[in-house]
Order: structure tokens, then sequence, then C-alpha cells
């Protein structure tokens, strides 16, 4: 991309949802994991929460975020990251402040691609070199992106790196080894990781979970991530940005003044009492997720003649692909018009391969995946009836599953 500064380009994936998320009925393309209703999330309160909130004014609150709740974040998911080098915010927020404070046009910056779009497309409108970290395949077509390839990418002169580990929309995620060898790389260069982990603690696996990047480096990592995917909370807006560099973290505060100034005062009290509850409010969504797994896994055994799918090991979306040769794009449009199911073409990423190999965005993170499934297996079933195939011959897909390696990742 050239350095040029530019206006922000239209966010595709969001008009997309702008148009389609509260009209279709059956969504089968969402991100986060099963929403929580306040009566649910008051009831994991504990007293001195259900105080807070009992007596909650609607005033203003801190511009840095409730001490208490910087508190609890920082002892839930850091080992090095003080209270007061948290900063809460809208994670789309906290993302666009801190590329402002930190980018300055000509800067290098790498990217993984395809993502979120802010993740690059703030840096390019400031006038930023953004070069683009392309997710790769391994030959049984597990996403992965190649740190040989970001060896390559990653200069001297580069300013910044931006990745999302579990990837949305990929499911790709770094081993434990990689995420050492991508922190090296970027303290070699002297060049800063800002990591997207909203979808962190949604691993399968409590082992393939990554360390913060804010606790891998000692000035140059930052993390953002929030209540929204991992404990259902999206409807809150709070999320935090881990900034260990002093002046850069005072920076991100000056120029909040300029957007929401503060957090809602209901929002974090709420957001408190989440925290403090996360790991029970995760073993629920956790249960979902593999619930939805087994019912994917079954869906795609029956019509492995249309789709070609990889099951993610992390996260709460897949890229699975449409295998009969029409354009994603029209496909899910007819998809949505013709029987209220919801799933996210490709196209939405401006990423060409993942367009031309027909890729779409499945989420499983919601517990309403059955009922969507039985509505998209009844279009199919009308479309492609003579194509459908039935399922192997063996007792479960778990077992089928280990005998193909569908499940490997």
């Amino acid at each position: 991309m050239s350095c040029e500064t530019h206006e922000l380009e239209p966010f595709k994936l969001e008009r997309f949802f702008a148009k389609w998320e509260f009209v279709a009925p059956h969504q089968l393309c969402c991100s986060d994991s099963e929403p929580l209703t306040v009566a649910e999330l008051l009831s994991f309160a504990d007293a001195d929460a259900q105080q807070r909130w009992d007596g909650l004014r609607l005033a203003y609150t801190e511009t840095q975020g409730l001490p208490e709740l910087r508190e609890a974040i920082a002892a839930a998911h850091f080992t090095s990251v003080a209270a007061d080098q948290l900063v809460i915010g809208a994670p789309q927020e906290l993302l666009y402040l801190c590329m402002q404070a930190l980018l300055r046009p000509s800067d290098h910056v790498v990217c993984c691609y395809p993502g979120y779009q802010s993740l690059y497309s703030v840096a390019h409108s400031i006038g930023c070199e953004v070069e683009m970290w392309h997710v790769d395949r391994t030959a049984d077509g597990t996403p992965v992106f190649d740190l040989h390839t970001a060896e390559q990418l990653i200069r001297p002169t580069t300013r910044l790196v931006v990745v999302n580990s579990p990837h949305n929309p990929t499911g790709a995620h770094f081993t434990g080894e990689q995420w050492l060898q991508l922190c090296r790389l970027c303290r070699a260069n002297d060049a800063y990781l800002f990591s997207d982990e909203m979808y962190r603690h949604l691993e399968l696996e409590a082992a393939d979970r990554l360390p913060a990047a804010a606790d891998m480096l000692e000035q140059t990592g930052i993390s953002l991530s929030g209540m929204s995917k991992a404990v259902g909370c999206p409807g809150l807006r709070i999320g935090w940005l881990a900034i260990k560099d002093r002046p850069l973290l005072e920076r991100v505060l000056e120029l909040k003044d300029f957007t929401t100034i503060c957090s809602s005062a209901p929002s974090e009290i709420l957001a408190l009492i989440g925290l403090r509850s996360w790991d029970a409010i995760l073993e629920r969504q956790l249960a979902i997720i593999r619930a939805n797994l087994e019912a994917l896994d079954a869906f795609f055994a029956r019509w492995r003649q249309i789709f070609d799918w990889q099951r993610p090991c992390v996260g709460t979306v897949a890229f699975p692909r449409l295998l009969t040769g029409e354009s994603v794009a029209v496909w899910c449009e007819e998809l949505v018009q013709q029987a209220g199911v919801l799933l996210m073409p490709a196209t939405v990423y401006d990423h060409p391969q993942s367009t031309a190999e027909a890729r779409f965005r499945l989420g499983f993170g919601r517990r309403n995946l059955p009922t969507c499934l039985q509505h998209l297996d009844a279009w199919l079933a009308a479309r492609y009836g003579p194509i459908r195939v039935a399922q192997p011959a063996v007792e479960n897909t778990q077992q089928w599953r280990a005998a193909k390696q569908v499940a490997k990742c």
C-alpha cells in the first residue's frame, strides 16, 4: 500500500453486518460466543460487585477506567502488566487510538491478512507503508502464518507488527515456539508488536494459550482484548489495552479525550462482575463451542462434496470453502434471502486468494447453531439434493474424524 494519507474507506465487514445482522433470523457467521443476559451476568456478582451495582450513580467515570476493573484485568490476564498500564474503552476505539498515537506517515507496518479491516486500514489512512502477511496453508489445509515470511517482511525500519491469534477469520493460531520467534523478530528490529487477543482464552486446550504480547516484550508489546468474544458480553463495549511504554500510554489517554472521554459506568461494573467470574463463564462458553463443533463435523461430513472443512482448535470462527464453483458472494446472498441463514463471504475481506477459493466465515460460538444448521441443511437439500452423500458408516463422528485425521490441528 502507498504511503500517502487516505480517508478511511468504508468498513466492508461492518457494512455487511449493518445490512443483515438484525434482519436475518439465523445468524451463522457471528464471531462472539453466546451472549449473556444481564440477569445471567448479575447472578455471578459477589457482595462487593452487587453493592456497587445497586448503588451505582450514572456519573462520569475515570478516563483510564475503573481502578478495580483494571486491577481485576491485570490479575486475570497478565503476569507483568500493572493496573496503571491498562486503558479501558471499546476495543475498536482503543485500536484506533493506539494506531493514531504510535504511527506517522511513511512508517512501515506489517499486518496479518486477511483480517479485521481496522487492523490495517487505520495505518493505511495515516499514510503508513502497510505490507500484508498473508495466511498460508499446510499440506492438509490448516491455516498458518509462516514465520519465514515474517522474517522477510520485518526489517530494521519496521515500526509496527500487527497480529491476531487466535485469528479471525481463518482460525490460524501460532504455536508457542512461533510466538516466541515472532517476539524475538520484533525485539531484534525494535518494532512494536500489536496483538489483537480478543479470542485468547477460547483455545479448546488451555495448553495452546499464548502469553500476552504485553508480557512477552519489555516495552514494545501491546495487547488488546475485552469482554466481547470469550465471555459473551459484546454489548458492554468494554475492552482493554495493555501498554508498558508510558509516553505511548499517556498519548492514548490524551487522544481518548477527543473520543469517548470515559466508559459507561454500568458497563464497567458489569465488566467487573464478568472479570471476577471469568473462569465460570468461560467454562459455559467452551461447552457450547465444543458441542457446536461436533454438530459441524457431522454437518460437513454429510456435505463433503459441497464444502471443504478444516476443524479449528481455537476461537469461534472458521473459514470453510464452497466447492461448487459458484461465486461465494452470490451464494451467500441467495442463502440469506431464501433461507434467512447468514454466512459471510470472503469478499468482505478484500483478500483475493480467499475470494478465489470461495471461502466464507462461519461462527460457532452461539447456542442456536444447531437450528441454523437445520435451515441450511434444508436449503442445501433443495439446491443440491442429488449431490448429498451419507456420513461414513462408523459409530460416531468423533471416530470418523480420528480415522480420517480431520480433527488434526
